[in-house]
């Protein structure tokens, strides 16, 4: 398959391959779902994972030859990812983050498609639409979950985070996407019921029991981004309730189907055929174990 994007270069049949790279990787299970959707398209690609840091990452970048089709990034390079590419999609140019890379010749295209996974993951949730939310952590990933959340209609997120100050880059991105942000803390002695909620910290965080109760009581269905370190902290909380708690892995699942869209079609909104066969199959890799 030739890849033909207007003014952007043509990609072809020799570039088939594509690797992960993050730090630290080893946990990664986007080489199975990768692996799944591909045999299915019938694409003869080879998708790897591997260990890079932020001080290596430009040269590893540099050293990727023709051969090379694309790329995903994980912690910590969705940052370095945003600043090599040479164009950025909607969702990467409002967060400053970038977790796909189209390698055109012209240089790197810039994707971030966290944004939209979370939108497709809650979807399976029957969630389309809301007009408030809480996003748990101010760190990067909360920037995708507020592009999220402000594409479902929310108008007030509110953002819980141990330090104030570290809320006050979101409201910037808050304004420029009409949502109001509202700054809280892990010591309040409650919180307003939220129809959902976007846990953003690493699995291993540890929080107050208070404010995990607390936050579990008022905070409606519970999508964790974290899938290597499962139950989270939050999510005992929530299951302890008998509350609706999700992993990420919905979350992944969606956000590579929609790199797959990227790297084969160039464009994240070009389904791919038999597409709903396809998330299937992804699904099942999803449940299958992860080799060593």
């Amino acid at each position: 398959m030739v890849l033909r994007t207007p003014g952007l270069g043509v990609l072809t049949d020799a570039a088939t391959r594509l690797e992960v790279w993050g730090d630290p990787i080893a946990h990664s299970r986007s080489p199975q779902l990768h692996a799944a959707a591909y045999a299915l398209l019938g694409l003869e690609w080879t998708y790897g994972r591997r260990r890079v840091d932020e001080s290596s990452f430009d040269a590893e970048l540099t050293g990727l030859d023709t051969a090379w089709r694309g790329l995903s990034l994980t912690m910590p390079l969705k940052g370095a990812a945003f600043r090599a590419a040479i164009s950025h999609d909607r969702a990467a140019a409002l967060t400053g983050a970038v977790n796909t890379l189209l390698l055109s010749p012209e240089g790197p295209r810039g994707f971030n498609t966290d944004a939209g996974g979370i939108v497709r993951a809650l979807a399976d949730d029957a969630v389309t639409a809301l007009p408030r939310a809480r996003v748990v952590g101010a760190g990067a990933t909360a920037t995708s979950a507020l592009v999220a959340l402000g594409e479902l209609g929310a108008r007030e997120v509110e953002v819980i985070a141990r330090r104030p100050e570290a809320v006050a880059p979101l409201h910037d991105l808050g304004a420029r996407l009409g949502v109001r942000i509202v700054a809280g803390t892990f010591e309040a002695s409650g919180y307003d019921d939220v129809p959902v909620t976007i846990a953003t910290l690493p699995g291993d965080a540890r929080l107050p029991d208070a404010a995990g109760a607390a936050l579990a009581r008022a905070g409606g269905l519970l999508l964790d981004v974290v899938y290597g370190h499962w139950p989270t902290a939050l999510s005992a909380h929530w299951e302890g309730r008998g509350g609706r708690a999700r992993s990420g892995l919905g979350m992944l699942l969606y956000q590579a189907l929609l790199q797959i869209r990227i790297f084969r079609n160039g464009d994240p909104g070009a389904t791919l055929p038999n597409e709903r066969a396809l998330v299937e199959a992804m699904r099942t890799a999803l449940e299958e174990p992860r080799p060593a």
